[in-house]
């Protein structure tokens, strides 16, 4: 059975984490949410309102998180999500996710990055060359950290594949299963 780690904390995306989680359990795969801490995590639900410059956070869903990023062994799984919202703001700083990060870009393991999640990676200097969609105010953030932005549904890179929003979430865990099963195969998308 393959095993997916999905990576979270307080102020992540509700659907950036909700959606990837049941739609995964749903083919079968093993879902672990993993975060600083075990604990129930404060999720948010960012959304757009009429008249407003940018979105908008209001409360989300309470998420448990299955098991804290020290506790985390990589090579237990075949992928990995790092989900959007606000939260990817301070996990890009914590060593122990680095740590586990670092495990699936050396080993070229499928890993998603939605919205925000995106400067996890970028935090690792792991997007330079690399052709990533994400939300398009981070384009500035990307294209420094050496990436290539495009502001489309969802982009895959050999095993990255991103998304720009919640808005995309179909588009997003359907490619991330292509190139998931791919990798359990043997074989990596191309670039």
């Amino acid at each position: 059975m393959l095993k997916v780690l999905l990576v979270a904390g307080d102020a992540t995306e509700s659907l950036d984490t909700w959606y990837p989680y049941h739609r995964l359990r749903e083919e079968g795969i093993e879902v672990h949410i993993a975060a600083p801490a075990k604990k129930v995590l404060s999720s948010v639900i960012h959304d757009f309102e009429p008249g407003w410059d940018t979105y908008v956070e209001k409360p989300g869903y309470r998420i448990p998180a299955d098991i804290a990023f020290k506790d985390v062994q990589s090579e237990n799984y075949d992928g990995i999500i790092l989900s959007g919202g606000r939260a990817p703001e301070y996990l890009r700083n914590d060593k122990e996710l680095h740590r586990i990060v670092r495990h699936f870009i050396e080993r070229q393991k499928p890993i998603a990055a939605l919205c925000h999640g995106s400067l996890i990676l970028a935090a690792l200097d792991a997007l330079r060359g690399r052709n990533i969609s994400t939300y398009e105010a981070l384009q500035p953030d990307m294209e420094r950290a050496g990436a290539r932005f495009k502001n489309t549904e969802v982009v895959v890179d050999g095993n990255l594949v991103s998304s720009r929003t919640w808005m995309d979430l179909p588009f997003f865990t359907r490619e991330f299963l292509k190139v998931l099963r791919g990798a359990a195969r043997g074989s990596v998308a191309a670039a």
